[in-house]
């Protein structure tokens, strides 16, 4: 399930993953060479139908700050933006900090 917001031009996926936010709920967390994005979902379970709403995050990665993996059992990857941090639960909490950095460094670049 691709981000439903238009990329930029060159804008490729990198990862992707359902997720949850501390404050946010449950939504899809998309990183792109370009940007992080969070989308709200909003389920039905008794049809398993899955909805995209708004997105609540998008941001380009020079604005991200701070990013580390925290977490044993419950891993969480915790993105600094501004002023706040936001905590999404993923499956592979390495993975996407390692991730975000890496594409964060390859933006700056730019």
């Amino acid at each position: 399930m691709a981000p439903q917001i238009d990329p930029n031009p060159g804008e490729k996926l990198v990862l992707e993953e359902d997720c949850s936010e501390v404050k946010l709920g449950s939504g899809i967390l998309s990183l792109t060479n370009q940007r992080i994005i969070f989308e709200k979902t909003e389920g039905n379970l008794t049809t398993l139908n899955k909805k995209i709403g708004n997105a609540l995050l998008n941001v380009t990665l020079d604005k991200v700050g701070n990013v580390n993996a925290e977490g044993f059992i419950l891993t969480k990857v915790v993105v600094q933006i501004d002023n706040s941090k936001y905590k999404f639960s993923v499956f592979n909490n390495k993975k996407w900090a390692k991730e975000i950095e890496s594409q964060k460094s390859l933006f700056n670049k730019q």
